[in-house]
């Protein structure tokens, strides 16, 4: 470990060609550790001055080699994340404490389960591998108490991720997603063949219901996504994000046009047409194993839209594919219905003060209680058949 070290970059822009090079090479085809996605935040200006999200990655070099790196931010609010602690700090508050600034590393408006501490396999022993990400965490912790951070929290890293780094943090956060799994289903119609007669039938009028309607929809990726179509989706975005919070959405246009330059092979969009004109959209992220939905936005209110563009479309192209899953994202209990199972998803979390570190920790673990009833309320209410039928 003696040739290794640990730096910090306020940007990804400061990573030379052959950084970047290793960087992807580390996050495999996971598009959101990508250096073009992670670059892209930064330079749309979604994430950086005045946003509340301030980079401040971890990298790990040997000699000149990147070998080891993890997204990291300071915080100074909780939204984007979706893990809610606002809670959190409004106790902070109320004792006369600062809660932020904080550390995250998360992938900013993006609550997909995956990989969060890239480590190069190749060329490395096995203790300096595994040695690793306990040094980087080790490094962020003296961040904090440097910069008065008041807590460092690592968000939805895959259930192995979860395991290995358990002891390196105070406790285990649990949430519960909503995932389509992909079972060796020939169409759409083999998948409905596992659910119930009665919910069967719901979804099959859901489908029927838009068809009446004239309403088609056009699956693009690659370079079959024109401006026109960005054009027609941006729209959609910013429009139900509007409606529905008042505000545009977290991304803006200038991070929408660049996907289009760099990232067009991981991306697949859905776009919903009536008489000809665009209404509505979902776009999704994909890799070589899962579908990523992702941002959605209409024009027209027509019932069970949403459900077709960002859900059965996405069945459709997993199963066309041969995609093993399709992770739409956040909440949702309709999509339990519709044959997304529940499945628990991680954020690892470390208190810097002693009292509050108790306090919430406590009040984790008795979360975590109602979490997995949940859970297993939510494992009830899916639409397969049950054994007797």
């Amino acid at each position: 470990m003696d040739s290794v070290k640990i730096e910090f970059v306020q940007s990804m822009s400061e990573l030379s060609d052959q950084h970047r090079y290793d960087l992807d090479e580390m996050a495999g085809d996971y598009p959101f550790l990508q250096y073009n996605f992670l670059s892209l935040l930064e330079d749309s200006g979604v994430v950086g001055e005045g946003t509340g999200w301030k980079p401040h990655h971890c990298l790990v070099f040997r000699d000149e080699q990147l070998i080891g790196f993890i997204p990291l931010y300071f915080k100074y609010h909780s939204y984007g994340e979706y893990v809610f602690d606002h809670s959190w700090a409004d106790a902070y508050f109320r004792y006369g404490f600062d809660y932020f600034p904080k550390l995250v590393t998360a992938i900013p408006f993006t609550p997909i389960t995956g990989p969060r501490l890239c480590i190069k396999n190749a060329g490395l022993d096995e203790v300096t591998r595994k040695s690793i990400p306990s040094k980087i965490v080790e490094q962020v912790k003296a961040l904090a108490h440097d910069s008065d951070a008041s807590s460092f929290h690592l968000l939805f890293p895959t259930a192995q991720q979860t395991t290995e780094r358990q002891t390196d943090f105070d406790f285990d956060r649990k949430a519960v997603h909503f995932q389509w799994q992909n079972r060796g289903y020939q169409s759409f119609d083999h998948f409905l063949e596992g659910f119930s007669s009665r919910k069967r039938k719901n979804v099959r009028k859901e489908r029927k219901a838009l068809l009446d309607k004239g309403i088609e929809f056009d699956v693009l990726s690659g370079g079959q996504i024109q401006p026109e179509h960005w054009s027609a989706f941006y729209k959609f975005y910013v429009m139900t994000y509007a409606k529905r919070s008042g505000h545009g959405g977290y991304l803006n246009k200038a991070f929408f046009d660049g996907l289009t330059h760099t990232m067009t092979n991981e991306l697949v969009l859905v776009l919903a047409k009536r008489e000809g004109k665009y209404i509505a959209g979902a776009l999704n992220f994909r890799d070589s194993n899962c579908l990523y939905g992702r941002y959605w936005g209409a024009i027209e209110h027509h019932e069970f839209l949403h459900f077709e563009a960002c859900y059965y479309q996405g069945i459709d192209y997993c199963i066309a594919q041969g995609l093993e899953r399709f992770d739409p994202g956040v909440q949702g209990e309709h999509k339990i219905q519709r044959g997304f199972e529940p499945v628990f998803t991680h954020s690892l979390h470390w208190i810097r003060d002693d009292a509050f570190r108790v306090a919430i920790a406590n009040a984790v673990k008795e979360e975590t209680v109602y979490v997995e009833d949940y859970y297993q309320a939510c494992r009830q209410a899916l639409p397969f058949k049950k054994a007797s039928e």
